[in-house]
């Protein structure tokens, strides 16, 4: 395992500028994002502190946002979601470790496009190796973020990893993937790895039914309507399984359907607690104490529309700053969303790349110098009215 530095978590002088965006999906990395948009504020307003803080929602990037904010990097090779070997990484800081499932787990990590046989037999697995390796080097806090997982096996990768067996009634283990839970006969967690694990995750989908797991989300990893039916059949073996040897039934539970179930393993197995992605990852930056004495907080995603009024990151920065009474303006890629709606949520303004470059080819191409231009307007529109 390879451990990295984080970035520093350094003072600021009183009426700083807060810069706290999520990813550009497709183009920035969320440090990316806050580095340019920093360097055109401290152009246009040398005079004005700034502080960078790249957020994350649990979902993709978020091991790189605290890993700018001071965590250390830990990387190591785990399973794929399709046996495949990948180089992952986790966050961690004192016994903290954050997990991305995608980081093992997720659609990026299979070797081509999803089909429907890796829908039916791609694995979390991976994911549950990240957190063995976390417990072994001194975890003794997970903070599971799920979201882009290849899978639909309801987390029992994840728990077979940890130490759990889940055995056919030819007392065999079981192959990896969702449809192979059709023939789950029992689960021995007699050796499993207990840990305290915390989900940040949005999702509210239970494990079955037409908003489960497998109807809402086995379409994008690659399942035919045949190869859903197979995966709810595995899912619901699983529910029943677990609910005649636990005695727990949280298959409905808001959120049990998350990245495949693996929520559902979570919530049963690890005793895991859900909570919105954003707001968990900002207790970890200790986002509230910089907020104190800030002047405005810029935040923003790659595109401000309707997933982004529920529970994004820029919604979850804007609360928190509403809180503190400090103003907050977006910047984004594009804006599908009007002002007057925005500011229904707290954001009191929002500046788009789309404003100062129509085409959205290069907007992709040439965000980090377009964000530049973008935070000069800011600081020209916003900070030098506040001056005034």
């Amino acid at each position: 395992m390879i451990r990295v530095r984080g970035g520093s978590r350094k003072g600021w002088q009183e009426g700083h500028v807060i810069v706290a965006p999520d990813k550009f999906k497709g183009s920035l990395t969320a440090p990316e994002v806050a580095a340019h948009l920093a360097a055109g504020l401290r152009q246009a307003r040398p005079d004005v502190p700034v502080v960078t803080v790249p957020v994350a929602d649990g979902g993709d990037g978020t091991v790189d946002a605290l890993v700018a904010s001071g965590y250390a990097r830990l990387q190591t090779g785990v399973t794929g979601p399709v046996g495949n070997r990948v180089a992952a990484s986790f966050a961690m800081r004192d016994e903290t470790a954050v997990i991305e499932l995608a980081e093992a787990s997720g659609l990026r990590r299979l070797p081509d496009r999803p089909t429907p046989e890796t829908a039916l037999t791609a694995t979390s697995f991976g994911t549950g190796e990240l957190i063995r390796t976390a417990v072994q080097g001194g975890a003794r806090q997970i903070i599971l973020g799920l979201g882009g997982s290849a899978c639909t096996d309801g987390g029992a990768g994840m728990l077979s990893a940890m130490g759990a067996r889940l055995l056919d009634a030819d007392g065999e283990a079981l192959p990896p993937g969702g449809a192979a839970l059709r023939r789950l006969d029992r689960i021995d967690i007699s050796d499993m790895i207990r840990v305290p694990v915390t989900v940040a995750s949005d999702v509210d989908n239970p494990l079955l039914g037409q908003r489960g797991a497998a109807a809402v989300y086995g379409p994008q990893k690659g399942a035919g309507p045949a190869e859903v039916a197979d995966l709810e059949r595995g899912l619901t073996r699983f529910a029943d399984i677990t609910r005649r040897d636990l005695g727990i039934d949280l298959g409905g539970r808001p959120g049990a359907g998350a990245a495949g179930g693996v929520g559902f393993a979570a919530l049963t197995y690890l005793g895991a607690r859900i909570r919105p992605g954003i707001e968990l990852i900002l207790e970890q930056l200790d986002f509230d104490r910089m907020l104190a004495g800030a002047r405005m907080v810029i935040t923003g995603e790659g595109s401000l529309d309707e997933q982004t009024l529920h529970g994004k990151a820029p919604i979850g920065v804007a609360r928190a700053a509403i809180r503190a009474e400090v103003p907050v303006i977006a910047a984004s890629g594009q804006r599908l969303l009007t002002r007057s709606m925005l500011r229904r949520f707290g954001i009191e303004d929002a500046f788009a790349l789309t404003d100062i470059e129509s085409d959205p080819e290069v907007c992709i191409a040439e965000a980090g110098p377009l964000l530049e231009r973008l935070a000069v307007r800011i600081a020209e529109s916003r900070l030098d009215r506040q001056m005034s």
